[in-house]
Formats: structure tokens, C-alpha cells, sequence
């Protein structure tokens, strides 16, 4: 069973729309695409890249907006610091990467060093996060993150921005715009290399 596979077993239990769930799930996407453009070549490589990084851009953002204000009340602010922290610091290497060509070895180097940094980030999520969010909220308000969460995917940016990253407030000021901006460009570029 591959990590995607062994990631989505943890979510059986978990009630369909719960908060934990969604991010659960989308954590072994991420697995899954991580192993994809690692062992991709050309546009296929190019692809899967494109998708893991609008998906940790939506992702990351959907985090700051609805799971980190309740982890800052039920795991400490010093657990929500923590976590803004390392997914700014993604973000700013996400942007790096973003600018490389797809193919170098500069590529999959600083590619391997993310993904080692993105997959110890999620596995901090999953051990202290989660567990302090699930155990101080209800079912019907883990269902409302849930509902909030797919709510802020849908105006959250494609592509990372370190400026507003870390920051929930800056989020909600900034995540619509940017999101109208990142998903004008990619349908743009999706259009053009037709």
C-alpha cells in the first residue's frame, strides 16, 4: 500500500464532511502527488507538479483560514505558531521551486528537501494538531470546519504567497483576490498551451 493509500485508511472511521477527515485526505493526496513528480519526466512531471502545488496553495491556505484559529484554542498558541511558521517557510521554497526548470537538478534536489519538509510538517499536524482540534469540538462543528473548510478552498489562491502565508487574517483580506488573480492566470496558461 502506498502512503496515499495508507494515509486515507486513517480517515475510515471519521464521519463524511468532518474537518480532520477532508485534511486527512488531502494530506495522502499530497503523498501521492510528491511520489508522482518524483518519478515523472517532461510535461507529466510539469503536470503533477502544477496540481501538488495549487493543491498545498489551497490546502495551506484552507488550514490558516478554519483549522488554526480552533487549534490555537484547543492545542495552544504556541502549536498554531508552530504550524503558520513552517507553512510560510513552505510557501517561500514552494516559490522557488515554481521558478526552476522542471527537469534540473536543482529541481530535484530543492524538491526533495520540500518534501521532506512538507511530509514532517503533516506528520506534526496529525500527531499534536488534529487529535487537540478532534478532542475539544464536537462532531456537528468538526462538520462545520468541514463545510468552512471547502468554503475557503473554493477562494483560496493556486499558487504560493508568502506575504499573506502564516497570517489567517491576512488570508481572508487577501485569499479572494489572489485567488481571482491565480486561477485567471492558470486558466490562461492552460488555454495557451493548447
Amino acid at each position: 500500500m502506498n502512503e496515499g493509500n495508507a494515509g486515507r485508511g486513517q480517515t475510515a472511521d471519521l464521519p463524511e464532511g468532518d474537518a480532520i477527515r477532508i485534511l486527512l485526505e488531502q494530506h495522502a493526496r499530497i503523498r501521492e502527488l510528491f511520489t508522482d513528480v518524483k518519478s515523472a519526466r517532461g510535461e507529466h512531471k510539469q503536470q503533477a507538479f502544477d496540481e501538488l502545488r495549487a493543491l498545498l496553495a489551497v490546502h495551506e491556505t484552507a488550514e490558516e483560514m478554519v483549522l488554526r484559529p480552533v487549534a490555537r484554542d484547543t492545542a495552544g498558541a504556541e502549536e498554531a505558531n508552530a504550524r503558520n511558521h513552517e507553512e510560510e517557510q513552505a510557501n517561500e521554497v514552494l516559490l522557488k521551486l515554481e521558478k526552476m526548470t522542471i527537469d534540473s537538478r536543482d529541481f530535484d534536489r530543492t524538491f526533495l528537501e520540500f518534501e521532506q519538509a512538507v511530509l514532517a510538517h503533516a506528520a506534526r499536524e496529525e500527531n499534536e494538531e488534529f487529535p487537540a482540534v478532534r478532542a475539544g469540538r464536537n462532531e456537528a462543528q468538526l462538520k462545520r470546519m468541514g463545510t468552512m473548510l471547502r468554503a475557503a478552498e473554493k477562494v483560496a489562491p493556486t499558487h504560493p504567497h508568502p506575504g499573506a502565508a502564516g497570517k489567517p487574517a491576512a488570508q481572508w483580506t487577501v485569499g479572494p483576490f489572489a485567488s481571482l488573480v491565480d486561477r485567471t492566470r492558470d486558466a490562461i496558461n492552460s488555454a495557451s498551451s493548447r
